[in-house]
């Protein structure tokens, strides 16, 4: 039986919760997870996690900021005119917007609003937060 390592394509199903148990994701009732390790197209964490598993294996792992989402950055958050904001855009606490610019997009959560103003925070909403997974492996190949 192969184990993964970097260039492994794996299929997993996985559960995501932060420490308190508090589920934020899984792929249960979906089609499993399948990706190339080494790509960058997991957090650190998880990929690391699977190296030499094998297929039938599953892992619990703690993954901190660091290897997840990175810290949460209070100089991503930012205030902006209300009169900036074009027409049409529903400005209620929680709304996702996607900003584009000369340096590409930017995804933003509005998180504050007054008469004035409105403020957008730029991190992951999963950024600060340290995980928790359980992953299935399914296959390796």
């Amino acid at each position: 039986m192969a184990a993964i390592e970097k260039g492994s394509t794996v299929s997993v199903h996985y559960t995501g919760s932060f420490e308190d148990g508090t589920v934020f994701d899984s792929s249960k009732d979906r089609e499993p997870l399948t990706f190339e390790v080494g790509k960058g197209m997991v957090i650190k964490g998880f990929e690391n996690a699977l190296l030499g598993k094998t297929s039938g294996d599953t892992v619990t792992v703690c993954i901190p900021p660091e290897e997840a989402y990175g810290d949460y950055d209070p100089r991503q958050v930012f205030t902006v005119e209300r009169e900036q904001v074009p027409e049409g855009i529903p400005l209620e606490i929680g709304t996702k917007l996607q900003l584009s610019s000369e340096n590409g997009v930017l995804f933003v959560t509005l998180t504050e609003l007054d008469d004035q103003t409105i403020t957008l925070d730029a991190n992951h909403e999963l950024a600060g937060k340290t995980l928790v997974f359980t992953i299935d492996v399914l296959s390796v190949q």
